[in-house]
């Protein structure tokens, strides 16, 4: 069938959850439907290898994979592509890019998957597209964190205690303090998990403050190498020479701020959180746009914001959309599950924590305790994941 004739399927974002919803909808949907991925970055970002990476050099330039593979392995794998383009808005049968794709500025489609995501802080997230520059941020993080004597890292979420873990194993002799604001570290999980991850602190020796905010001044932080006083909203004050932000998430949802809501009905997005109100089947919750979806950290499920409930939800939308395409009802439905997380406290010492499944009686987290952590963070096995093979080292630098 002709390119042209193909009707779309639109994953927005190609992060975790966008990349699985674009293979999975790409192995089950029928030889009439394409799916186009729209993400600006030039490659895949590895998003849990920035905090290691932005420590430890030398695996930098492999947290950022090239898109060309990621359909390697689904059906007419030529049909589908990637649209190296921001998506500025979403209409109810067409998007906008902020440049042009084949000749044009708008996508049409049948079917769109939101997977945008959320927006993190340098070093969490990168603010470049291209990867030269977002391997050039990395390998300065590295130079500024191998200069400084003391580091304040703020923040008490995983970003922030891995960082902290990380960079007093690799950096014994420095000073590392955390600042959390709220009583406990991970405050999602259950009290078990800050218990274990304030143990791994005393035994490196990183000094945790909670209960506190960091006052941070409207210029951001010097950050010179020079050592500088950092006030704390419990009325001390810090001294530091690097201070490294690991502060929440900013939901991406201004590409639907165009989108109107049937009348007396909520709003499109949660005012409360930012996320899109979606339905158990991951469609908007809004009735009038039955072909719109929403997946990963942008979907208002009440889950845990990680790739594994993402996948899952993935998979609901691929199902869902067969059906819609196939003209059945779309049935399948997303179950949210006790939140969980693999989180590595040191190069090598990680653990996979999960909260209690009350649902099933259960009063007691899952933890299992590791000690087979490598330093690259097997970040070679995504490459694979996104259908490159690489045959020697250089390629990592494509």
């Amino acid at each position: 069938m002709a390119t042209q004739s193909l009707r779309n399927i639109i994953v927005v974002g190609g992060s975790f959850v966008g990349r699985i919803t674009a293979q999975e909808l790409a192995r089950v949907i029928p030889a009439t439907h394409r799916v186009l991925l729209t993400e600006p970055h030039s490659h895949f970002h590895h998003l849990f290898t920035f905090p290691r990476f932005a420590i430890v050099p030398g695996q930098e330039h492999k947290a950022f994979i090239p898109y060309n593979g990621i359909f390697s392995a689904v059906p007419n794998p030529t049909s589908h592509g990637v649209v190296p383009a921001r998506v500025l808005s979403v209409a109810s049968q067409h998007v906008e890019l902020d440049r042009e794709w084949q000749g044009s500025k708008q996508i049409t489609f049948d079917f769109l998957v939101l997977a945008t995501g959320t927006r993190l802080s340098q070093p969490a997230g990168m603010k470049n597209d291209d990867k030269p520059s977002s391997v050039e941020y990395l390998q300065r993080h590295q130079a500024d964190v191998k200069r400084s004597r003391s580091i304040l890292i703020v923040g008490g979420g995983a970003v922030g205690v891995q960082m902290a873990t990380d960079l007093k194993e690799y950096y014994p002799d420095k000073k590392v303090t955390v600042v959390q604001s709220r009583p406990r570290v991970m405050p999602n999980f259950h009290p078990q998990l800050h218990e274990l991850i304030k143990r791994r602190f005393d035994e490196l020796g990183v000094q945790l403050i909670t209960g506190s905010r960091v006052k941070i001044p409207p210029s951001g932080f010097s950050n010179d190498g020079n050592e500088f006083p950092v006030q704390l909203t419990n009325g001390t004050t810090e001294s530091t020479e690097l201070v490294i932000l690991a502060t929440g998430q900013t939901p991406n949802n201004q590409m639907v701020a165009n989108l109107k809501p049937t009348s007396g009905t909520d709003a499109i997005v949660n005012p409360d959180n930012g996320f899109i109100r979606i339905r158990p089947t991951m469609q908007f919750q809004d009735e009038q746009y039955p072909h719109l979806f929403a997946v990963g950290d942008i979907a208002d499920t009440g889950a845990q914001k990680a790739a594994r409930p993402g996948a899952a939800q993935a998979a609901v939308v691929a199902k869902n959309i067969q059906s819609l395409i196939e003209g059945r009802a779309p049935d399948e439905a997303f179950v949210k599950g006790p939140g969980a997380i693999h989180l590595t406290l040191g190069m090598k010492y990680n653990v996979v924590f999960r909260n209690p499944n009350v649902a099933e009686g259960q009063t007691e987290p899952w933890i299992n305790e590791k000690d087979d952590g490598r330093e690259d963070m097997n970040v070679e096995a995504m490459w694979q994941r996104l259908g490159i093979e690489v045959e020697n080292p250089p390629q990592y630098h494509l």
